[in-house]
This record gives C-alpha cells, structure tokens and sequence, in this order.
C-alpha cells in the first residue's frame, strides 16, 4: 500500500464540525497508518481595536480546558490503534493551523467548516477559508450537514 499521508493536522474546536472532520482523518489515518495531530487553538479576546485580536499573554486556563477537552476528545473517538498527539496554543486560529502544519511537517489538514455566509462571514472571516487559500498542502474540509445527509 502507498502511504500519502504520514502526518495529518485535525483543528478541533469542539463544534460538531470539527468532530465531523475528525471523524474524516480518522478514515484518511487509517487507511494511510498515519499520524494524527489534534490541535485547538485557545481563543484571545478582541481589544479596543475592535474586532481584531490584540497581542496578548496566553490564557492558561483556557488553554488548561483546551487540553482536557482535547484529551477526552482522544479517550472517546480515538481508536487504541491510531498514533496521535494533542497540542494546545493561544492565538490567531488560522496563523496557528498554518504553523502548526508547517512545524510538525503536516501532509493534510482536514477541518470542519462551520459555512456561515453573508456578514457574518465578511465580519468574522473564515478560518477553514484562510487556511485553505494559504495552506501549502492538501486541505480537506467537512460539514457537520454534510455527514448527515450521507447517513440518510
């Protein structure tokens, strides 16, 4: 068997598509002995220059949450045969995928898309969006909407 991928990125955010995208990487670990990074990035809060994050200390305790969510996350969905590691950062989602992806040598990013339209879009941007138009490697995006219509 040819192995594409050796390394895959899967940003969680603990939405339900982020967990539908982690349920596409396992599929794409699997088939390819892959390993699997699940990265979440803790957010920072917007300051007085609106709606742009303003550089900032990390918090450590939401990172602290970040970990333990991320390692329950790992303990249910995960299969005892699947190699992976979790990591927790503060930031700019996209700029911490995109490193990310870059420092660990990623071969594949998959992640949820959450498909907001209209201004709520251009107000808050898209990180799945950034990440795909930026991203040196192979994007995979997944739909919460999308693994439901399937299953019908």
């Amino acid at each position: 068997m040819i192995q594409l991928f050796r390394k895959i990125l899967c940003p969680i955010d603990f939405s339900e598509h982020s967990l539908a995208a982690l349920e596409v990487a396992l599929k794409v670990v699997q088939q390819n002995d892959a390993k699997l990074y699940l990265l979440n990035v803790a957010p920072t809060l917007a300051g007085s220059a609106g709606l742009q994050p303003v550089p900032m200390d990390p918090y450590p305790q939401l990172e602290k949450d970040g970990q333990q969510q991320l390692a329950r996350v790992g303990r249910e969905k995960i299969p005892a045969a699947v190699r992976y590691e979790t990591l927790v950062l503060s930031g700019d989602p996209a700029e911490q995928v995109l490193d990310t992806a870059r420092n660990i040598g990623a071969d594949l990013i998959v992640m949820g898309t959450h498909g907001r339209t209209g201004l709520v879009h251009l107000v808050l941007g898209s990180v799945a969006e950034r990440v795909v138009r930026e991203a040196p490697i192979p994007v995979l995006t997944a739909h919460a909407r999308g693994r439901a219509r399937k299953a019908a």
